[in-house]
C-alpha cells in the first residue's frame, strides 16, 4: 500500500510541476530533477530507489516506442549516415575518451571501471533531447538527426556497457569478439523488431478495427519486442525502435481513424506520466547515492571530479561532431549539393548531448560483486559520477540551449508554407474527384453543390494565405487563419451552450448529449491543432 501511496504523491507532484513549467517556460525535465534533489534531502520523505529492471523493462520500451513514432521514416532514412555516425561511432568514441579522462583525473579509478563509466554516460537521452529542443524552431533535419541518434545510441551504449561490465567482473576482454557480438546483437534486434512490426500490422489490418483493442495492442507491442529480443540475447532497444518505426509507416494503412485519434491521445498522456516519473526519480536518487559513498573522498572532491567528467563528456562530443559534420561535405560534392547545412546547427547539435534515465539505470544496474565474491570496484563512485554527468548536462546544456540558438541567430524553421501547399493539393484533388466522378447522376444537385461549396471555401482561404492576401486590420496570413479558427471555436461554444440547455429542458437524453458533444469536441480539436501548427 505504501508503494501505491508514493506513486500517487509523485504523480501529484509532477502534475503541479507541469503547470509551473508551463507558466514559467522553465524546462520541465530540469525542474523535475531539481525538485527531486530537494525532496531527497527532506528527512521524513522515504528513500525511493530507482530499480534498473523497472526502468529497462517498464519505462524504456514504451518511451522508445513513442519516440520512434515521432521520427518520420523518410527523414530517418535520408539522414542515416549522420544518425549512424552519432548513434554508433560517437558512442564508442565517447566511451573511450571519457574512460581515459576519468582514469587520469579521478584518483583510484582503474581502467576497467573507467570504461564502465564511459559506456554508462556515452548515450544522450532521447527524452531529454526532445524536451530540450521542443519549440526552439530548429530545422527539421537537425531534430531528426538528434532524435534518431537518441534512439540508436541507447542500444550502442548498453552493448558497450555490457562488455565493459563483463571485463570488470571476469577480468577478460576481447575486442574482436565484442565487435562480432555487437554486429550479431544489433542486427538480431532489428530483425526481431521488423518481424514483430509486420505481424502486428497484419493483425491490425485483418483482425480488428476496434479502437480500444488496437490501443491496448499498441502498448503491448514494445514490451513484446523487448522481451523477445532480450530472451534471445539480442538488442531489445533496437527491436523496440525498429518495430516502432515500421508501425509508424504502416499506421495510415493498418489503423482506423478512430484508433489513431484515441491512440495518440492515450499515448501522449502515458508518455507524459512516464517521463515525469523518470526525471523526478532521478533527482530523488541523490540521497541514496551519497549514502552509499565511503569516506575516501570528501563531498567537495566528488563534485569536483563529477564536474571534470561532465566537462570531458561535453567536449568529447564536439571533438567528434565537427569532423563528422565537415569531412563528408569536403569529400563528397553530392552531399554538399543535396543536404541542408548551417554552421550554427553543428554547434547546436554538439551542445544538445543531454544525458538521462538510461545512464542512471545502467549505473544502478551494476553488479554488487565480481568473480571471487569481491565487491564491484568503485561501484558507488561510478554511480555518483554518473549522476553528476546527468545533472550537469541536463541543467547546463538544457537551460542554455535556447540562449545559444538565439546567440547564433539561427533562422527559425517553420513548415507553415509546406503545410499550406499540402492542404491546397489535398483540396484540389478532392475537387477534381468530385468533378470527374460525382457529377453524373450519383447524387442530387443539392448534395453536389454543398460538397463543392465546402471545398471551394477551404481552397479560397488557403489561396489567400498562400498568396499573402491580407484583409485590412490584419498583420499576416496567419492572422487571417487564426481569426477564422477563433470564430469557428466561438460558434462551437455557442452550440455547446444550446446543447446543455436542451438537456436541462429534457429535450434530449444523456446518450444523445454525449454523442453530439463528442462531435463538437472532435471539430474543436481539429481546429485548434491546425491553429497550433500554423
Amino acid at each position: 500500500m505504501q508503494n501505491l501511496e508514493i506513486i500517487i504523491v509523485l504523480l501529484t507532484i509532477t502534475t503541479f510541476l507541469a503547470v509551473v513549467a508551463d507558466k514559467t517556460r522553465f524546462p520541465f525535465p530540469i525542474l523535475l530533477i531539481l525538485v527531486g534533489m530537494l525532496f531527497s534531502q527532506v528527512p521524513w520523505i522515504p528513500q525511493i530507489s530507482l530499480a534498473p529492471e523497472l526502468v529497462f523493462f517498464i519505462f524504456l520500451p514504451p518511451l522508445l516506442h513513442f519516440s520512434a513514432w515521432g521520427v518520420p521514416w523518410a527523414d530517418f532514412k535520408a539522414n542515416l549516415r549522420p544518425i549512424g555516425l552519432a548513434g554508433v561511432g560517437l558512442v564508442f568514441f565517447t566511451t573511450a575518451l571519457v574512460a581515459w579522462a576519468a582514469h587520469q583525473w579521478v584518483p583510484g579509478l582503474g581502467w576497467p571501471e573507467a570504461f564502465v563509466l564511459g559506456a554508462i554516460v556515452s548515450p544522450p537521452d532521447a527524452v531529454a533531447a526532445a524536451a530540450a529542443t521542443e519549440g526552439l524552431g530548429l530545422h527539421k533535419r537537425i531534430r531528426v538527426i538528434l532524435e534518431g541518434e537518441s534512439l540508436v545510441n541507447d542500444a550502442s551504449g548498453l552493448i558497450a556497457y555490457k562488455y565493459a561490465v563483463a571485463a570488470v567482473v571476469t577480468g577478460a576482454f576481447s575486442l574482436w569478439q565484442a565487435t562480432g557480438q555487437f554486429l550479431v546483437v544489433a542486427s538480431g534486434g532489428v530483425a526481431i523488431g521488423l518481424s514483430l512490426g509486420y505481424l502486428v500490422a497484419w493483425v491490425y489490418r485483418n483482425w480488428t478495427e476496434e479502437p480500444k483493442v488496437e490501443t491496448v495492442l499498441s502498448f503491448l507491442t514494445p514490451y513484446f519486442a523487448y522481451l523477445i529480443a532480450e530472451n534471445l540475447h539480442v538488442s531489445g532497444v533496437l527491436a523496440v525502435v525498429s518495430c516502432g518505426l515500421f508501425l509508424a509507416v504502416k499506421a495510415p494503412q493498418t489503423n482506423s481513424a478512430l484508433s489513431r485519434l484515441q491512440g495518440r491521445a492515450v499515448w501522449e498522456t502515458v508518455n507524459f506520466i512516464l517521463n515525469s516519473l523518470v526525471f523526478l526519480l532521478i533527482g530523488l536518487q541523490l540521497k541514496h547515492i551519497v549514502a552509499d559513498l565511503d569516506t575516501t573522498y570528501s563531498l567537495s572532491q566528488l563534485w569536483g571530479y563529477g564536474l571534470l567528467v561532465s566537462l570531458a563528456t561535453i567536449v568529447v562530443r564536439f571533438l567528434w561532431v565537427y569532423p563528422a559534420a565537415y569531412l563528408p561535405r569536403l569529400l563528397s560534392r553530392r552531399i554538399r549539393e543535396r543536404e541542408y547545412f548551417r554552421h550554427g546547427n553543428v554547434v547546436v547539435f554538439g551542445w544538445a548531448g543531454m544525458r538521462g534515465v538510461v545512464s542512471m539505470a545502467a549505473a544502478f544496474a551494476l553488479p554488487l560483486t565480481i568473480v571471487g565474491g569481491q565487491a564491484f570496484p568503485n561501484r558507488a563512485l561510478i554511480t555518483f559520477l554518473t549522476f553528476c554527468v546527468v545533472f550537469v548536462t541536463l541543467t547546463l546544456q538544457g537551460l542554455t540551449l535556447p540562449w545559444l540558438i538565439k546567440l547564433l541567430r539561427l533562422e527559425p524553421y517553420s513548415s507553415a508554407k509546406e503545410e499550406v501547399q499540402a492542404r491546397l493539393a489535398l483540396i484540389t484533388s478532392s475537387i477534381n474527384y468530385i468533378e470527374e466522378n460525382l457529377s453524373y447522376g450519383r447524387m442530387s444537385d443539392q448534395v453536389l453543390g454543398q460538397l463543392k461549396t465546402k471545398y471551394e471555401i477551404k481552397i479560397n482561404r488557403l489561396r489567400a494565405i498562400h498568396n499573402q492576401e491580407v484583409p485590412d486590420g490584419l498583420n499576416s496570413p496567419i492572422d487571417v487563419f487564426n481569426q477564422f479558427v477563433q470564430m469557428q471555436v466561438e460558434l462551437l461554444e455557442v452550440e455547446r451552450g444550446f446543447l446543455r440547455d436542451m438537456r436541462k429542458a429534457r429535450q434530449i437524453d444523456e446518450e444523445v448529449m454525449r454523442k453530439l458533444e463528442h462531435e463538437l469536441d472532435l471539430e474543436e480539436a481539429r481546429l485548434l491543432t491546425a491553429k497550433q501548427q500554423a
